[in-house]
């Protein structure tokens, strides 16, 4: 519960201010994407090797406040720049901010996952994740609705300090969790992890799980990433006000949030518990592959649900970023466990930061070449088809990689291992 309530407060900051976020990749559509992304993996590129050091230099507790603190600083300190927003420039801080957001994002979350895989054990992890992945989704259900409450009536500057403010909560509720888990296990998980600061890419090349969940994250969210500059071309071309752009994601929020919960509620954790946690990884690659055949037949058109018009590419990229929320990330993080201290923390902040951000840019960049040779928005559904198919095959040897701990190893194998 005390998990669960930390990551409620953890995306409730983050989708506080993430709809000011997506609504510039709309103002400016898909062509500007692969700048955004860009700058964001350089930006990844300088903080690796700096959270490496800190991993391998500072105690877990230590590591939760500096991180989370550095991030609650720089949600204060964009203050100011928003209420000097016109002497700045919108485009000049519309970048900077949107290259920020999304390495606050990477990091603040990756973080919180290696410290819930670095709590609980397998078995504990396929029974619990589903059901703090859920309070995650409740807390990006509230951000939004905190936003659109407040912005009216306090701007977009206060929001930073509201979003600061729920990050702090998130930060005590961890530490307590770090102290009771460390007084439970004498001491030991709560140790510097010590090791190169560069041994999560190095892991990259030495462990072969860590080579599937890397390969997965490019194949997964190229998936996803199509799917956002599908939407943000969409936007850019029928969508003329940053209001509408605006509502337009809110509502693909609400319904992958929707996805999520109900995925989280009844299948997810039936799935993880029963069958295991490859199935969490394979079964969104075969709904990924389904979503990129409907998009080959219908292309931008749009369908009627209860009255509404809906764009098919604004329910593919609901849908998608559904199951990867609701499904894939609790099976991936289970699975994460399995895996030394050192590879939960630094391999895997490497995968969930610099490899997803490389994909980013590959992918954004390759849309603008297929549009730059003719290729439409069928053909490019057909490459995500192939790519889907690809990622349900890489889930499957990922799930059954042979350097992961057995299924039912608890924390007391992976320190027997002396990691």
């Amino acid at each position: 519960m005390l998990s669960a309530l930390a990551f409620f407060f953890v995306l409730t900051s983050y989708y506080i201010i993430r709809p000011v976020r997506d609504q510039l990749s709309g103002a400016v559509g898909a062509v500007e994407l692969p700048l955004f992304y860009t700058g964001t993996l350089v930006a990844m590129v300088v903080l690796t090797p700096v959270f490496g050091a800190m991993v391998a230099r500072f105690p877990r507790r230590s590591l939760l406040g500096w991180s989370y603190s550095f991030f609650i600083a720089c949600l204060i300190a964009f203050v100011p720049a928003f209420m000097a927003q016109a002497r700045i420039g919108a485009r000049e801080l519309g970048l900077v901010f949107f290259i920020w957001v999304s390495v606050f994002n990477l990091f603040v979350v990756s973080l919180f996952w290696s410290f819930m895989a670095d709590i609980f054990d397998s078995a504990q992890a396929r029974r619990t994740f589903p059901m703090i992945a859920l309070g995650g989704m409740a807390g990006a259900v509230c951000g939004p609705g905190v936003t659109s409450l407040l912005v009216g009536v306090l701007g977009v500057a206060p929001l930073l300090l509201v979003s600061a403010l729920m990050l702090g909560v998130a930060l005590l509720l961890l530490l307590r969790l770090s102290v009771r888990d460390v007084q439970m296990h004498e001491g030991g998980a709560g140790e510097a992890i010590g090791g190169s600061l560069w041994a999560g890419v190095r892991e990259l090349w030495t462990r072969p799980f860590l080579r599937y969940m890397a390969i997965l994250m490019l194949l997964g969210d190229g998936i996803g990433t199509l799917a956002y500059a599908f939407v943000a071309n969409y936007a850019k071309v029928h969508l003329a006000t940053s209001m509408q752009r605006t509502e337009l994601y809110a509502h693909i929020d609400g319904v992958t949030n929707t996805i999520g919960i109900v995925l989280q509620l009844t299948l997810t954790r039936w799935l993880l518990v029963r069958r295991g946690a490859i199935w969490g990884l394979v079964l969104p690659a075969l709904v990924n592959l389904a979503l990129m055949v409907v998009v080959m037949v219908y292309g931008s058109g749009t369908f009627m649900l209860w009255g509404m018009t809906i764009p098919m590419l604004a329910m593919t990229m609901a849908v998608t970023r559904g199951f990867a929320y609701g499904m894939t990330k609790p099976a991936s993080d289970a699975l994460y466990t399995r895996v030394p201290r050192e590879t939960r923390y630094k391999g895997k902040n490497v995968v969930e930061t610099l490899i997803w951000r490389l994909g980013d840019v590959v992918v954004t960049s390759g849309v603008n070449v297929f549009a730059a040779v003719g290729i439409g928005i069928g053909g490019m559904a057909a490459v995500g088809a192939g790519v889907s198919g690809l990622a349900a095959w890489v889930a499957r040897r990922a799930g059954r990689s042979p350097d992961l701990l057995p299924d039912d190893a608890g924390r007391s194998a992976t320190a027997a291992s002396g990691t």
